[in-house]
């Protein structure tokens, strides 16, 4: 690792959803970094990620002697370091928007996740769902709703453009493509589907999908 040349140390990236957030958000907005792969769920996992991580958990970010660690603070240093990258939206009320929907991602919807954990080379899974986790795909389907619909005028992403809103739900774009989730069912009128099918096909999401099957997990929950 070198001072100057931030390094991204991330799990495996069949399961690795938070990894994945900062991963994309560093290829989207051109920033170079080296990456670190580190396998989960083996019995040196836990003594590798000690090595670059003082939580215990990826990813983590090293950048000029500093480390940063969860995806939403890497995000947010990413911001300082690199301003003018569009890690935010421009417009005022657009960024409030964004902040308010990655923060509830980062801190909510833990049904969901079980439900649908990301396995992201693998499609055509059955969902295991309970109440609550219908209740949270109908949430982020009205988060991502409304922002297409207020801030998505000037390009495909929630937004318009590009930004760190679309890097944390990208996973879900991820888990709704795996398990054929039918967005209309839980309120979508064909902005959120659009957004999902766009982003599965962003050449840093196929890259990612590339890797992710060569990497041959198992399922990561029966």
């Amino acid at each position: 690792m070198t001072a100057s040349t931030p390094t991204l140390v991330i799990g495996s990236k069949e399961g690795s959803s938070w990894s994945l957030r900062p991963w994309l958000l560093l290829k989207q907005t051109g920033i170079g970094f080296d990456e670190i792969l580190i396998t989960l769920r083996t019995p040196n996992t836990a003594a590798q990620i000690a090595r670059y991580s003082p939580s215990g958990a990826v990813p983590v970010l090293h950048h000029k002697g500093r480390i940063i660690w969860d995806s939403m603070a890497i995000a947010e240093y990413v911001n300082e370091q690199w301003p003018g990258r569009g890690i935010w939206p421009a417009d005022e009320e657009a960024r409030a928007h964004a902040r308010c929907a990655a923060a509830e991602m980062h801190s909510s919807f833990r049904e969901m996740r079980y439900g649908l954990p990301m396995e992201f080379s693998k499609r055509h899974l059955d969902a295991d769902l309970n109440d609550q986790a219908k209740a949270d795909i109908r949430r982020v389907v009205q988060i991502l709703g409304e922002a297409r619909r207020r801030f998505g005028a000037g390009g495909p992403f929630l937004y318009g453009a590009f930004s760190n809103a679309d890097a944390m739900y990208a996973p879900v774009a991820s888990r709704f493509t795996s398990f054929d989730v039918k967005l209309s069912d839980y309120g979508d009128d064909g902005r959120v589907e659009a957004w999902r099918a766009m982003m599965m096909e962003l050449p840093h999401m196929k890259d990612w999908g590339t890797a992710a099957k060569a990497e041959n997990m198992p399922r990561w929950r029966p």
